[in-house]
């Protein structure tokens, strides 16, 4: 019975104990995130969103009473 429990004690070890943590998730917080685009209005191009010459409305048209960008 000995013979049986150590492949499994083995897999169990190597299971809990030498697989990767989880790296921990970078946050920032609420204010830097008003203040990142504090100086870059929404706009558009076309039909597309556009907030600091980034692409924002993941392809979705823009509504006409978005100013475009000149």
């Amino acid at each position: 019975m000995s013979k049986r429990i150590i492949p499994v004690l083995a897999a169990v070890f190597a299971a809990l104990f030498l697989s990767a943590a989880p790296a921990p998730a970078a946050t920032a917080s609420d204010k830097d995130a008003i203040t990142a685009y504090a100086n870059c209005p929404l706009e558009r191009i076309g039909t597309q969103l556009v907030r600091c010459d980034n692409l924002t409305g993941a392809g979705v048209a823009a509504p006409f009473w978005i100013p475009e960008q000149t």
